[in-house]
This record gives structure tokens, sequence and C-alpha cells, in this order.
């Protein structure tokens, strides 16, 4: 075959995948830069969208679950540790995300992992997704089972299924249902919450003395670190904020106000509500054993039946309890299908070169998280989490540090966030290096090989050991493996005289689409530009650069 058929061929290939993809009407800007053009919501919007996606049922079977172990005391430090801790890491991921209209995993491959690099943490993103998608989809099977006598099993399926029609519409859908749903949802949370505690102030005081079942209700470091790692699981949930905060406007002078509320409201400050949700599970759960017993305490069907139960007639009792339930598990559930969705999406794509559509991933993640739930896995959610937490906070802290130490400190990543297949090195051993340090020698610890006395602190040590490793391993490279070439080929600024994203078009040569100008890079083969999904899905490399000096 001749050089000049070899590259029609290799044209043809990437082209009929990037077609489909384009086509495609559940294409939500999978894999790339979200363009200024589809970004029409205003500040407050988005930050609504993306606060309605943390309406998960979750965190009271967390706050619940640590506070009848460790008691009300330790419980509330270890939500107040963890919330810290995911505040100051999330920050500057939510920052970059909104700035610069990228998700996570396009984040993560220019801040110290590479190209292919990324593909680890987009699994464990994925995986986050799929486990609390099970977490809800089990709540709700409980909700269902006592609103309608279904049994968990068919829940199970239920609670999946019905997701489906709700999220392959991306993110004009979504908005819509969270905006709508969120007042609803707080009402139903908060009512009973300030009726107990007006109503019988006595509850307040049972709370606040819960020794819980291997404390004596003093307040201690193991207990507490035991805690906050079960808390810090949710540590990946800025993945699932910044797949909203993405589709944030431009920054301008005349809305740099607005536009700063709202990407510290929804971003970071997802976990003030997560906290607050997480204390109210303790509560809940000691009003529960006082009213019910502790078997059903850490269930939070149960719980709101109880406190409806204590406000109101019985017959609106159960109904309400499962509209609470049943909503929350909707509004949380789109989202991680959605964002697992994304997730799946990029490893694959990156890996074999083939764009398969979003939706296969979106039921690929609903298949993960139905087997948890028929595995009965709500039986060891503490367990599961304690686990999981060890990577997210190895991952989210390796990310934020090359961010805040790495690019604003030491200057040696690049301050703007690199994505494309071509300017990226496959693989940068500064974050990669630092997450498998920070893992591994966590996981060790949660499993007791380094001993019972360090097992408390794995959440800990993944922190430490992510923030120290990180900026070492930037000096020790000197930050050769960031970029492959510092320039791609086109004239055009990146940015605009405001420091947004350029929203000038260019048209791909291989699709033949108009994308704007940071989606683009050029293509030295064929004297033209070629759009990033392109890029990813061209197979004999013909249209990626070569590498340049740094």
């Amino acid at each position: 075959m001749s050089t000049t058929e070899s590259r029609q061929t290799t044209t043809e290939a990437p082209s009929t995948a990037a077609d489909q993809a384009v086509k495609e009407t559940l294409e939500d800007y999978t894999l790339r830069f979200a363009p200024r053009s589809y970004r029409r919501w205003t500040p407050m919007v988005v930050a609504t969208t993306a606060l309605g996606g943390i309406a998960y049922m979750a965190d009271f079977s967390i706050g619940a679950g640590i506070g009848l172990a460790h008691g009300t005391g330790n419980a509330l430090v270890a939500i107040a540790v963890a919330a810290v801790v995911i505040f100051v890491t999330g920050f500057p991921l939510a920052y970059y995300g909104a700035r610069y209209n990228i998700d996570l995993d396009l984040i993560t491959r220019g801040s110290g992992f590479g190209y292919y690099g990324s593909v680890l943490t987009s699994v464990i993103f994925a995986s986050f997704t799929f486990i609390f998608f099970a977490l809800e989809g089990s709540i709700m099977a409980q909700g269902l089972k006592l609103g309608l006598g279904l049994p968990l099993w068919l829940g199970y399926a239920v609670s999946t299924l019905l997701v489906i029609p709700l999220v392959v519409y991306g993110m004009k859908a979504l908005s819509t249902l969270q905006v709508w749903t969120t007042p609803i949802w707080l009402l139903l949370m908060a009512g009973p919450l300030v009726y107990l505690i007006v109503d019988d102030p006595g509850t307040v005081d049972r709370f606040l003395a819960y020794p819980g079942t291997s404390g004596d209700g003093g307040v201690n470091t193991a207990s507490v670190m035991l805690g906050a790692g079960v808390c810090l699981s949710l540590i990946a949930q800025i993945g699932e904020q910044i797949d909203y905060l993405r589709f944030m406007p431009p920054k301008t002078e005349a809305n740099k106000r607005t536009w700063w509320t709202a990407v510290v409201m929804a971003g970071p400050g997802w976990v003030v509500l997560g906290a607050l949700k997480q204390a109210i599970g303790v509560f809940l759960a000691v009003y529960v054993i006082a009213e019910v017993g502790p078997a059903a305490a850490p269930e939070p069907i149960q719980q709101f039946r109880s406190a409806f139960d204590a406000m109101m007639p019985s017959w609106m009792v159960v109904p309400l309890a499962v509209a609470l339930v049943v909503i929350s598990q909707i509004k949380i559930n789109v989202t991680n299908a959605y964002s697992g969705s994304l997730a799946w999406t990029n490893s694959f794509t990156r890996v074999t070169k083939h764009y398969p559509g979003r939706m296969v991933f979106v039921l690929v993640n609903l298949a993960f998280a139905l087997a948890l739930m028929e595995a009965d896995m709500f039986s060891f959610l503490g367990g599961i989490l304690g686990f999981y937490s060890n990577c997210a906070i190895a991952w989210v802290v390796t990310v934020a540090t090359d961010i805040g130490i790495n690019k604003y400190v030491l200057k040696l990543s690049p301050l703007q966030p690199e994505f494309r297949r071509g300017m990226l090195h496959a693989v940068n051993p500064v974050g990669v290096v630092a997450f498998v340090c920070a893992s591994g020698l966590s996981i060790a610890m949660y499993f007791h090989l380094l001993g019972d006395t360090l097992q408390p602190y794995s959440p800990v040590a993944a922190a430490v050991i992510a923030f120290a490793v990180t900026p070492l391993m930037a000096v020790a490279t000197k930050g050769r493996y960031y970029l492959r070439r510092t320039d791609d080929g086109i004239g055009e600024p990146l940015l605009d005289t405001e420091g947004n994203p350029s929203a000038v078009t260019l048209d791909c040569h291989v699709c033949r689409r108009p994308y704007e100008r940071p989606d683009l890079t050029a293509c030295v083969t064929h004297g033209a530009v070629v759009c990033s999904l392109c890029l990813s899905t061209d197979k004999a490399g013909d249209h990626v650069l070569p590498a340049a000096a740094a």
C-alpha cells in the first residue's frame, strides 16, 4: 500500500469514530473540552445543578455507622476532620475545572499523570460512581420494600433501570431535574430534624451523650481516624461536581463575584452540606435506637420514617419517607451513572483508540452497581468505604498538590492544564509514583500489614505521602515529563484577553466539524488542524504531532 493510501485509510478510521461521537444525541462533550457555545447556563444554575447531585442518602448511613460504633463525640470530630481535608483538596480542582472547562480526568492528565497515566485514576473514579450508585440503590430498595412491599432484589433492579431514561440526555436534562427537585428534597430532609429538636429538646442531650458500642463517650484519636477514613471515601465526589462545573460560563469582570461564589459553593463547598447530613445521620440514628432499636438505626428509610412518625398522621409517614428516599436516589444516581459513563469512556477510548459511545458505559456502570446491590454491599458499607478511601485520597491529594505546589510554588508543572494527545507524555512519573506510593502504603496499613496500631491512620498516611512525594518527584524529574511539546502548531492563542479559553473556532480536517481553539492541535502530516477526539481515535498516530524539546 502506498503512503498516500495509508494516510487516507488512517484518516477514514478516526473520521468514522469521530462522526459517531459527534452525531450521537447522547453526547455531552465526553473526553473533551466543553466549548463556550454549549455553556449557556448562568453560574448559579450550574451551581444548583451540581449541588443537586449530592442529595444522596448514604451520608446519613455513613454518619450513623460512625456514631453507632464510636460515639457522637468521635463521629462529629471525624466528620469535621474529613470535611476540612475534602474542602482544601477540592478547591484547586474545582477552580481548574470551572476556569478551563475540563473534567477531572483531563485535569489529572496534565497534573502529574500523563496522557495514559490517568487511565488508572479514571478507573478509580468510575469505581467510586458505581459503588455509590449501589449504596443509593440499596437505600431506595429499602424504601420500596417498606412502602410497596417489593422484595429487595426487585427493588435493586427498579432503582437501577429507573435512571436510564433520565441520564442519557446529559447536562440539559440533568440541570432541569436537579433545579426543580432540590427545594422539595431540602424541605423533606430538614423539616423532621427541626421538628424533633423543637418538640423534644431532650433528643439533643441524648444525641450528644451517646457513647457508641466501642467507646466510653470520650474522644480518642484512633476512633476519630477510623471514622474520618470512612468519610474521606467521599473525597472523589469532587469529580462529579466538576462534571457540572466544567459547564461554567467564562469568568469576566462583570460576573466574577457570582462566578467565584458558584465555584466555591458547588465545588469544595459540597462537603459542608455533606458533613451536615452525616451529623444528622448520627442524630437520627440515636433517635431511632430509642424509638425502634439498633438494627434499623443505620437505614435512612427507618431514620426518616421514625422522624416523620413523630410529627404527622400515621397514614402520611411511609409515603413521605419513601418519597424522600426516591427523590434523593434519583438525584444522585443520575449523576453517578452520568459521571461513571464519562470516566469509563475516557479510559476505554484512550486505551483502544475506539469510541463506543457513552451509552454503552452507562449500561456497564449500572451493571456493576446492580451486581454489588445483589451482593448486599449495604451490610458491609464501612469496610468497603474505608478501603476505597485510601485510593481516592491518594489520587485527589496528588492532583491537588500538583496544582497548588508544583504549579504555583515550584513552577515545575505547566500553569495551564494540558490534556491533548501528542502534547503530553504517555506517563508522568510525578503523579503516578506519588499515587502508587500513597495508595499502596495506606492500603497495607488498612489491612494491618504494618501493625494494628497504625491501622486507623491509613487515610492520614495516604494524604501525607501523596502531599510529600508529589513535589519531591517534580523536583527529582525537574518537570521534564509534563509536556511532550510546548507548541501545538496553531498560531491562534489558547486563551482570550481575560484568561478564558478562546472561543475562536476552526474546522477539524478529519471529522470536518468546527471546534473551539482549546480542543484542537495542528496535524503536520496533513497541514491542517485536528480535534482532540479524532486524535484519541487515531490508531496509527498519523495526526499526532512529533515530540519536541520542552
